[in-house]
């Protein structure tokens, strides 16, 4: 089957006002640049984004909080970024940290078809108020929800036709999960090749799960903080 689809803008068409949407990246790695764009140029709002960072105020899910198109952001890493700050300390963004590792099992959780899991961050904290605990053998431990979300948009460094996703280094930490998670998952890749060019030893995300894929253009791949020896 076929899912190549001719660009972000066609990748994206269907995604509403309201929408839950999980976003791949960590830090400024991996992230989907050409549906954020979409979306940006769309002006699709209301949008609650499960994402591990809010990208920077001029690259990431920073372009739409500068548009005022996210209206909740579950997350666990914000700190690069002054506009969120603004928006969460006046009161006109829903946020929702979670800690890192909650994250990406809640994810995982979304990805192989379980309701919940229980986990151990968080139990003692604000993280579990209105939460279920249990102990297991003597230690104390935390129900967390699977995420559920209509689309997951992701961006890998190679895909095929069918869908099958190669990713490079650090971006695996979350695209791969939540490339398996989303109702429609949309892929953006740097390089899209013919269904069978790709070794299967090599792939991580089976095409199965993507629903959508497209070769994207553009890409900055900003390094977040850059740090050099000086000369001596």
């Amino acid at each position: 089957m076929n899912k190549v689809v001719n660009n972000a803008a066609a990748a994206i068409h269907d995604i509403q006002d309201g929408e839950v949407i999980m976003l791949g990246g960590f830090g400024l790695c991996g992230i989907p640049e050409n549906c954020i764009n979409a979306l940006v140029n769309k002006g699709t709002k209301d949008l609650t984004c499960i994402s591990n960072n809010a990208g920077v105020d001029d690259f990431g899910i920073g372009l739409m909080l500068k548009t005022r198109q996210v209206k909740k952001m579950i997350s666990s890493y914000v700190g690069e970024n002054a506009e969120f700050e603004r928006q969460l300390l006046s009161g006109e963004l829903e946020v929702d940290l979670i800690p890192q590792g909650t994250l990406a099992t809640r994810c995982m959780a979304a990805a192989y078809g379980m309701p919940a899991v229980w986990v151990r961050a968080g139990v003692g904290t604000e993280v579990a108020i209105g939460k279920e605990t249990r102990v297991f053998d003597g230690v104390e431990y935390l129900l967390e929800m699977a995420f559920k979300a209509k689309f997951a948009i992701v961006k890998a460094w190679k895909g095929d036709t069918h869908g099958n996703l190669i990713f490079r280094k650090t971006t695996r930490n979350f695209n791969m999960p939540m490339a398996m998670a989303g109702q429609i998952t949309i892929a953006e890749v740097e390089e899209l090749v013919p269904a069978g060019t790709l070794d299967p030893d090599h792939i991580h995300v089976p095409g199965i799960y993507v629903h959508r894929i497209f070769q994207g253009d553009n890409y900055e791949k900003r390094i977040e903080q850059r740090t050099v020896r000086q000369k001596k």
